[in-house]
């Protein structure tokens, strides 16, 4: 009996350090995940504003070439 318990008990404490673990993993998960919408975000800013210049640029060509 005294050995189902010890078991158990070492059971236990492997399931709540794996729960410590994936915490802190989905922690750091969460942090890349906001830098990565950031980045992405700038990024479409820059892409949206090389778009309206090279539209300014496509407009102000010479019809004729």
């Amino acid at each position: 009996m005294h050995a189902e318990l010890d078991t158990l008990e070492a059971r236990i404490r492997q399931v709540a350090e794996l729960c410590h673990a994936l915490r802190q993993e989905n922690i750091a998960l969460r942090q890349q995940l906001l830098a990565a919408q950031q980045d992405n975000k700038q990024l479409a800013t820059r892409l949206n504003a090389g778009k309206t210049r090279l539209q300014t640029l496509l407009e102000n060509l010479p019809e004729d070439i």
